[in-house]
């Protein structure tokens, strides 16, 4: 893991990212300026109703629209599994009441930040959704065979690479195929 060292000093202060810097010792003995890039963690969500997922078309102001699922930023002294339940019913007025961790990862090593990402099962719409300024988000269900295909094709984005990984292999190994279907749809907490 790709943690911040404790004798860093935080150089800048960002609205997302804040920049780190120590000294670090090399191997011939000198010294060099490291630096590291910290954020808010994030939670994201693969959630299922039936034998359906849900996808979300999204747009931002600084960037193309992509398919995502549900997730945003975990907020200061927030759980995670607190911010992936905020966040689904903020961006899709959706809850769950079965909620399981699939992968906690650390994406990049100079940046200290965690993707947290967790299934949740049979999802029922409660409220209308509550957008940030900034998104334009629509929801829409997808068959497991759409899921793949959304992913092998590169057209679902913004979401973790060993989870992609995973994806494709699921679509052209029956073995892997089966074992990511029992996890999101019939394994509960």
């Amino acid at each position: 893991m790709s943690k911040v060292p404790i004798k860093a000093k935080k150089v800048f202060d960002g609205v997302i990212f804040d920049v780190y810097q120590w000294p670090q010792k090399m191997f011939d003995g000198t010294e060099q300026t490291f630096e590291r890039l910290k954020r808010q963690d994030t939670a994201e969500m693969i959630v299922t109703q039936g034998d359906r997922i849900l996808i979300q078309a999204e747009e931002q102001p600084d960037r193309a629209p992509f398919l995502t699922f549900p997730g945003g930023r975990v907020e200061d002294r927030e759980e995670p599994l607190a911010a992936a339940k905020r966040e689904l019913l903020e961006e899709t007025g959706f809850v769950s009441d079965a909620w399981t961790l699939h992968q906690a990862v650390m994406p990049l090593v100079k940046i200290d930040w965690t993707v947290y990402l967790f299934i949740a099962q049979e999802a029922r719409q409660v409220q209308e959704p509550h957008l940030d300024a900034g998104e334009k988000i629509s929801v829409r269900w997808v068959t497991f065979d759409a899921f793949l295909d959304l992913a092998d094709s590169g057209e679902l984005t913004y979401f973790l690479e060993p989870f992609r990984t995973e994806l494709v292999r699921a679509k052209y190994h029956a073995p892997s195929r089966e074992a990511l279907r029992r996890k999101l749809f019939t394994e509960s907490p």
